[in-house]
């Protein structure tokens, strides 16, 4: 089904608009809910686009990218609030990998995360 890369959300402090792909309107509401809010405070914090996308293998990557010339975007303030993120939201964020691992990717691990 998939052969590349997966977009589950994104943000854009440009448009001021919130995505989640149609893919995942499966995930529990309050999943869905803790998403959104993420990514809208993550953009209207640091201004750009933040999207969060599952690479080949199933590891989500928080990716942030902003307009040429865009003087208002916080570059240095991007990391460190993608790191923040990783660091305060990893539990969703693991499960959120297990899930695309196991129901896009067709992907079994074991306890350790390994595939078998």
């Amino acid at each position: 089904m998939y052969q590349d890369r997966i977009v589950l959300c994104g943000s854009n402090a440009y448009e001021k608009k919130y995505y989640l792909n149609e893919d995942f309107r499966g995930l529990p509401s309050e999943v869905q809910k803790e998403l959104k809010i993420m990514c809208v405070l993550f953009t209207e914090k640091v201004g750009g686009v933040l999207t969060l996308e599952f690479d080949e293998d199933g590891t989500l990557e928080l990716h942030t990218t902003a307009r040429e010339g865009d003087v208002m975007y916080d570059d240095i303030g991007s990391g460190l609030e993608v790191k923040r993120l990783r660091d305060e939201k990893r539990d969703l964020l693991e499960a959120l990998e297990m899930y695309v691992k196991v129901f896009f990717l067709g992907l079994e691990g074991d306890e350790d995360g390994e595939d078998e």
